[in-house]
C-alpha cells in the first residue's frame, strides 16, 4: 500500500511510519514541523525515519494541514491508498489560550483530509480522536457505545467534530473510515509538553513536579509501541455499514454507513502516584512534588473499554507501565543527557 501519515514527525506518527514502512508499505509522510513544542525533536524523529530500512519508500512533504491548495495538491499527485491521519493540534490547556489555532488545524485541517479522500477514492481513512471526547461523563470504562456529547475542552469538542466530519462523509460518499479515541499515549520520543516528560526533566534538575488533583489522578496510560500495534490493525480492515445499526436506537460506535469509532487503550487505568513512583525508581531519583488541585478542563480519570478493538482487531495491548517506563527513560536519558 502507500499510506499518507499525517504529523509523520509527530510522536505518535512516525513510530506509525517506521511500523508501515517495516512491513514494506510505501510511505508519503506529511508534517508542518511547526514550533508547538521543540521542532528540533520532530526533526530528529524524521531523521531517524530517513535514516531507517526502508527509508527508500519514504517521501517527505512538508505541508500544512490548513493550507488547502497544498492539501489538494498533496491528494492529487501522490497516489495514495490510505490514510492514516494523526496531524493535529494537540494540547487540552493550550486550546485555553490559543483557540483559533485549533479550528485551522483540527476543523478546517481535516475537511482538508476528507475533501481528499473523497476526490482520489482512499480505501481507509484511519484518525486520531481522543479519550477527551467523554469529558464530564463518570461512567467507566468509558464506552463508544454510550456515546460522547459532553467535552469539556475546545480541543476535545474538535476531535468529537472530527467523529461527526467524518460520518457525514461516510454516508455522503460511502469513505470508509475509522476513529480511534486514544488514551494518554506515553513513551519513548514523546511530546515534551506532556506529563511524563515534563517530570523526568524537572527530577533530573531537582525541581519540583506538578502533581495535580492532588495525585489522585488515575490514567489509562498505554504504551505507543501498543497504539501503533492497533492503528496497523484497524488501517487493514475498513469498516463496512453495520447489519446490527437500529435507526430507530442508534448505537454511537457503529452506523448503517461505512464508519466506526474505538477506543484505544491499555484498558488497565494506573493510579497517577503509581506512575511517578516507577519514574523515579527508573531514574534513580525521587521527586519532591508539589501537590496542587484540579486544573481547568481536566478529569480525574479515564478508563478505555476496549473490548470492541480486541473482538475485531485481537488487538492486546502488552507492554506493562513498568516496561514502558523504563523504556522512556532509556530514550531520554541517551537524548537528552549523553
Amino acid at each position: 500500500m502507500r499510506v499518507l501519515v499525517t504529523g509523520a514527525a509527530g510522536f505518535i506518527g512516525s513510530f506509525t511510519t517506521h511500523r508501515l514502512l517495516d512491513r514494506g508499505d510505501e510511505v508519503v509522510g506529511l508534517d508542518n514541523l511547526n514550533d508547538y513544542y521543540d521542532p528540533n525533536l520532530k526533526q530528529s524523529r524524521l531523521d531517524r525515519i530517513q535514516a531507517s530500512p526502508g527509508s527508500d519508500r519514504f517521501e517527505f512533504v512538508k505541508a500544512d494541514l490548513a493550507d488547502r491548495k497544498a492539501m489538494e495538491k498533496v491528494f492529487e499527485s501522490k497516489s495514495i491508498d490510505r490514510v492514516v491521519h494523526l496531524a493535529a493540534q494537540a494540547g487540552v490547556r493550550y486550546s485555553l489560550e490559543c483557540p483559533h489555532i485549533y479550528t485551522e488545524s483540527n476543523i478546517t485541517g481535516f475537511l482538508h483530509i476528507l475533501e481528499g479522500c473523497r476526490h482520489s477514492d482512499i480505501k481507509h481513512l484511519v484518525y486520531a480522536s481522543t479519550s477527551s471526547v467523554y469529558g464530564s461523563d463518570t461512567s467507566m470504562p468509558f464506552s463508544e457505545h454510550l456515546g460522547a456529547d459532553h467535552p469539556m475542552t475546545l480541543y476535545a469538542a474538535t476531535k468529537r467534530a472530527n467523529e461527526l466530519m467524518a460520518h457525514s462523509y461516510s454516508s455522503l460518499f460511502g469513505l470508509p473510515s475509522t476513529g480511534l479515541r486514544f488514551f494518554t499515549v506515553y513513551g519513548p520520543w514523546g511530546r515534551p509538553d506532556m506529563a511524563l516528560f515534563l517530570f523526568a526533566k524537572s527530577i533530573l534538575a531537582g525541581k519540583p513536579i506538578d502533581v495535580f488533583n492532588h495525585g489522585n489522578h488515575r490514567r489509562d496510560f498505554t504504551y505507543v509501541g501498543d497504539i501503533v500495534e492497533g492503528i496497523v490493525r484497524v488501517l487493514d480492515q475498513a469498516p463496512s455499514p453495520s447489519p446490527d445499526y437500529d435507526t430507530n436506537a442508534p448505537d454511537p460506535a457503529i452506523s448503517n454507513v461505512p464508519w466506526r469509532v474505538y477506543n484505544i487503550g491499555n484498558s488497565k487505568p494506573v493510579e497517577l502516584m503509581h506512575y511517578i513512583q516507577v519514574l523515579e525508581k527508573c531514574l534513580g531519583k525521587t521527586a519532591e512534588k508539589n501537590m496542587l488541585p484540579m486544573q481547568q478542563g481536566d478529569i480525574p480519570a479515564t478508563w478505555a473499554d476496549t473490548s470492541d478493538l480486541a473482538s475485531h482487531m485481537d488487538y492486546q495491548p502488552s507492554t506493562t507501565v513498568e516496561e514502558g517506563v523504563r523504556a522512556f527513560v532509556d530514550w531520554y536519558l541517551d537524548y537528552y543527557e549523553s
